[in-house]
């Protein structure tokens, strides 16, 4: 006898939706044709969201990633000319990563690829579903940091 499990069942529909987005943001990226990974697409996102040029410790914080992955994103970002390194006006020691002018047209590109996924995947949906999708998401998002399995343990 087989018992069901709907959180199981929930957490490998959110796996595959995951893994879907991920998938066609990935095309919408290459069809945009800037050479930009997803990666780096996320990295200037992130640097468009800063007020002043952040240093690639406030970047790998941010990120949730160690500072090695983000010299290597800054790396190739710098080498196409859509970031730039920049020394820091109170501390030469410390350097900031800024987005330039064509960094900034990149991501004027990425926000239309990113919506023409968007749509691609909510297509199937109507308008009060879309409706009733976000304020779950919205839900999701907003869960805070508690605990998955009561009394704060984790399974793997």
């Amino acid at each position: 006898m087989t018992i069901a499990d709907p959180d199981g069942l929930l957490a490998e529909q959110l796996l595959r939706l995951t893994r879907r987005v991920h998938r066609i943001q990935k095309r919408h990226l290459e069809r945009c044709g800037l050479g930009i990974t997803p990666a780096q697409s996320r990295l200037l996102r992130t640097l468009a969201h800063f007020g002043s040029p952040p240093r690639m410790a406030d970047l790998a914080e941010r990120l949730e990633v160690v500072p090695r992955a983000v010299t290597t994103l800054v790396d190739g970002l710098e080498a196409s000319g859509r970031v730039r390194r920049v020394p820091d006006p109170s501390n030469r020691r410390v350097i900031r990563i800024e987005v330039t002018d064509r960094g900034r047209e990149a991501l004027r590109a990425l926000r239309g690829a990113r919506r023409s996924a968007a749509e691609e995947i909510l297509a199937p949906l109507t308008e009060e579903q879309r409706e009733v999708l976000g304020g779950l998401l919205d839900t999701l998002i907003d869960g805070g940091d508690a605990p998955s399995v009561p009394g704060g343990e984790r399974h793997c």
